[in-house]
């Protein structure tokens, strides 16, 4: 018979070791990278013959229409391009034929796959007279176009620049059956009063059933449409210094179809859980934390991940141990305040 429960706090603020993006809303230190939101291609007006040459070592001439691997039910692909190599319809390049004289239109120099991603951002090009019978794209004024070398984040103008994954509910309940048996199960949220609590365990020996809700809610927002793979560990082990052997007490994942960009986007319910007996006592006597990782791929084909094809960590958050229930006066229980996660990524 189960005879006492004990709620697993977590430790905000503490300091992050091997945080490869961050939590900027829980005061976590961090260390990050940022993931964009793909855009339509600019107006298309004009013949599209070339009235310039591509100039000579031009680092865009080589720009094929963009690939695209939307989630079933998001945006469709856009339809490729027309005119020329030198002249594509949805680029206004400078020299490119154009309508009628003083004509605006938004322009672009760069690559595609670059386009209104992270920093980067369309110019505008005036129509001017080129000669007595030509006319052509001026300048593109105000465009700005990745940086070079940049490989990550905003300034590298990927369709995979920052996301954030908000899990409500993180607390995990200890359940003691007496005789030395404990195990640790997920959480369910009182209906009356919003905050987690023990489910009921009735009579019978362990293990116990899972308990009868799901553990959370959560929200994904993402400056990108694309599919992506979301878990969350509970780890027994230090939030400071994780090693690849630290015990997993239980792992939930759910793969989203991220269909609209920069809109908080409401996702399954993670599921209830019972976790693995061998990890408990280790987390009641030290604490242990919990590992969000992103796996995935972007609706411009970019791979979401480590760089190496695995997941990418981007958050770790510490568990308190089970002596700082209702003890806070110790030094490593005096942050034991949180319930829920905010993820950057």
């Amino acid at each position: 018979m189960a005879s006492r429960f004990t709620l697993l706090a977590l430790v905000f603020g503490s300091g992050l070791a091997g945080v490869a993006f961050c939590a900027t809303e829980t005061g976590c230190a961090t260390s990050r990278q940022d993931f964009a939101g793909e855009d339509d291609a600019g107006p298309a007006t004009g013949q599209f013959v070339p009235t310039e040459s591509v100039p000579d070592g031009d680092p865009y001439a080589n720009d094929p229409p963009l690939q695209w691997c939307g989630p079933k039910g998001g945006a469709s692909a856009p339809k490729p391009p027309t005119g020329t190599d030198a002249c594509p319809s949805d680029k206004n390049k400078p020299g490119c034929a154009c309508d009628s004289v003083g004509q605006q239109a938004a322009c672009w120099t760069g690559l595609r796959a670059n386009r209104s991603l992270g920093s980067c951002k369309d110019g505008v090009t005036t129509c001017t007279q080129l000669g007595e019978n030509t006319r052509g794209w001026g300048p593109c004024e105000g465009q700005i176009l990745p940086e070079k070398g940049e490989t990550k984040g905003p300034s590298a103008c990927k369709c995979f620049s920052k996301g954030k994954w908000k899990i409500d509910n993180l607390i995990a309940c200890t359940i003691d059956y007496g005789g030395g048996s404990f195990y640790m199960v997920s959480t369910v949220i009182d209906k009356v009063s919003g905050k987690p609590k023990c489910d009921d365990v009735t009579g019978g020996p362990p293990p116990p059933a899972r308990p009868s809700q799901p553990w959370s809610t959560s929200t994904l927002t993402a400056d990108c449409a694309g599919t992506y793979e979301l878990c969350y560990e509970i780890k027994a082990g230090s939030v400071t210094a994780p090693s690849p052997s630290d015990c997993s007490l239980t792992r939930v994942c759910q793969t989203v179809d991220y269909l609209t960009a920069d809109v908080a986007q409401p996702l399954p319910a993670l599921p209830s859980w019972v976790g693995n007996p061998a990890c408990v006592n280790d987390v009641r006597a030290t604490g242990g934390y919990g590992e969000m990782t992103v796996k995935g791929v972007s609706v411009r084909c970019d791979a979401i991940d480590d760089g190496k094809g695995a997941p990418e960590v981007f958050l770790r958050l510490g568990y308190c141990p089970e002596r700082c229930a209702g003890n806070t006066t110790l030094p490593e229980c005096k942050l034991c305040n949180g319930q829920g996660g905010d993820g950057q990524f």
